[in-house]
C-alpha cells in the first residue's frame, strides 16, 4: 500500500535532506573551475603544543597582503588523498645515519600510505639528484626503493669531481618536476643535516619553487656529530627551519630524547590533523606575483601553522 505524502511532510523531508547535504558539503571542499582558488593547508596547536583538530570554518580568519578575505571552502584533511615526497640526503656526512633513516621511513609509510589513495615518491641527493621511486601507492615498491637509497661510493665521488650535497636543487626538482603536476594535499619530507654544497639554486629559490607548487616542506634535521671531524661542520639548522617555516611545514630535530621514529610519529599526527581553507582573492591577478598570506585562529591561545605566501598566476 502506498501512503499519500502531504505537501507539509514532503517539505519537512526535503528540509532535512538539504540540511544533511549542507553538513556533508562543509567537510568536502568543492572547487569551481571558473575561479582561481587559493588553497591553504594549516595545522593548529594550543599553548601546550598539542594539535587541535576540531575547529570549523568560522574559527579562522585569512588575510592576503593585509586585506581580510572571505573563506569559501573548508575541510578537515584527514581523509583526503595525499601526495608525499621523501627527499633523503645521501652525502658522506649522512652515511652513518642512513640505516636508521631507512627503517623509520618504511615504518612511517606502513602507517600513513593508503594504497590506491595516497601517492609517494622517493628522491635522494648528494653530488647529483636522483629519483629512486616515481609516484606510487605501493608500500612494497617504496620498501624496495629504500634499499637502494645509499651514499655515493668513493669511485662515484671521484668520477663526479668531488662530493656535494644538492639540497636546494633537490627541493626545486621535486617541486617543479613532480609536485607542480599534482593536485590536492602535497608535502615533501627532507631528511638532512641542512648543509648544501654545490647547488645551482639558492635557499630562496627552493622556497619559491615549493610555494609555486603549493607544497609543504617538513624538515627533519638528522646529523652525525662526527661526520665533519673534531671541530664539527656548518650548522644547517637555520636552513631547514626556513624551508619549513616559509612553506607552512614543520621542523624537527632528531635527538636522544626525540629519536627519528618519534619524529615520524609526530609528523603522522600532523598530516592527519590538517585543515584545508580556500578563498578567492578580492584582487584580480593582472600580473603573476607572490602575495602574502596570514591565517589566524579567532581563539587567542591557538597558534596556526601555514604558508606565508602564494604564487598568484596570471
Amino acid at each position: 500500500m502506498v501512503w499519500p505524502v502531504t505537501r507539509r511532510a514532503f517539505l519537512r523531508f526535503a528540509g532535512v535532506s538539504l540540511a544533511s547535504e549542507t553538513l556533508r558539503a562543509q567537510e568536502q571542499p568543492v572547487f569551481s573551475t571558473d575561479v582561481k582558488v587559493v588553497n591553504v593547508l594549516a595545522t593548529v596547536r594550543d599553548k601546550r603544543g598539542e594539535l587541535v583538530g576540531s575547529l570549523n570554518q568560522d574559527d579562522f580568519l585569512v588575510f592576503e597582503d593585509g586585506r581580510p578575505q572571505t573563506i569559501r571552502y573548508f575541510a578537515r584533511e584527514s581523509n583526503l588523498p595525499l601526495t608525499l615526497g621523501l627527499l633523503v640526503d645521501t652525502s658522506g656526512s649522512q652515511r652513518r645515519v642512513l640505516d636508521a633513516e631507512r627503517g623509520a621511513c618504511l615504518r612511517f609509510f606502513d602507517q600513513v600510505v593508503r594504497e590506491r589513495k595516497d601517492q609517494v615518491f622517493i628522491l635522494q641527493f648528494d653530488t647529483v639528484v636522483q629519483v629512486r621511486q616515481a609516484l606510487t601507492s605501493s608500500v612494497g615498491k617504496l620498501d624496495d626503493a629504500l634499499a637502494y637509497v645509499d651514499s655515493e661510493t668513493m669511485n662515484q665521488v671521484r668520477a663526479r669531481n668531488g662530493g656535494g650535497t644538492l639540497l636546494y636543487d633537490a627541493v626545486i626538482q621535486a617541486s617543479e618536476e613532480i609536485m607542480q603536476k599534482q593536485t590536492g594535499r602535497k608535502a615533501v619530507i627532507v631528511l638532512s643535516d641542512g648543509v648544501d654544497i654545490g647547488s645551482g639554486g639558492t635557499l630562496k629559490e627552493s622556497v619559491d619553487a615549493a610555494q609555486r607548487a603549493d607544497t609543504l616542506v617538513y624538515s627533519i634535521l638528522y646529523s652525525d656529530s662526527g661526520a665533519y671531524g673534531l671541530f664539527g661542520g656548518p650548522d644547517g639548522k637555520r636552513v631547514l627551519q626556513e624551508l619549513s617555516k616559509e612553506t607552512g611545514g614543520s621542523f624537527f630535530e632528531v635527538s636522544k630524547k626525540q629519536p627519528v621514529d618519534k619524529v615520524f610519529q609526530i609528523l603522522e599526527e600532523e598530516l592527519r590533523t590538517q585543515y584545508s581553507i580556500g578563498y578567492t582573492s578580492d584582487k584580480p591577478v593582472t600580473v603573476s606575483e607572490f602575495r602574502s598570506l596570514e591565517l589566524r585562529a579567532k581563539q587567542k591561545n591557538l597558534v596556526v601553522q601555514a604558508r606565508r605566501e602564494y604564487w598568484a598566476q596570471r
